[in-house]
């Protein structure tokens, strides 16, 4: 069985794009940093290095470090920190 593409019309519908507003970005910035300013650091770093001890070992489930350090307000960009430098960077095999 072969499909055939019936009703196709001539011209690509153009996907909306995405404005960002400046002051909404601003507010954001300034939320997280009252975030990373009014949070116990110590706590933090103590659950960052738990999550990376855990990444180390292939047979430790990391939801549990994972969201100890969210509970403690650890950002994203900070979990991933520990876990590139834990785990590299996956790169893609070029196969040619």
């Amino acid at each position: 069985i072969v499909g055939v593409t019936d009703f196709v019309s001539g011209e690509q519908p153009t996907p909306p794009l995405l404005k960002m507003d400046v002051d909404g970005y601003r507010r954001q910035v300034a939320r997280l940093n009252e975030v990373r300013r009014s949070r116990d650091n110590r706590a933090v770093s103590q659950r960052l290095a738990e999550l990376a001890r855990a990444a180390r070992h292939e047979d430790v489930n990391l939801m549990a470090p994972i969201l100890d350090a969210v509970n403690e307000y650890a950002t994203l960009q900070e979990m991933m920190d520990v876990l590139r430098e834990a785990w590299g960077v996956y790169e893609e095999p070029v196969i040619l």
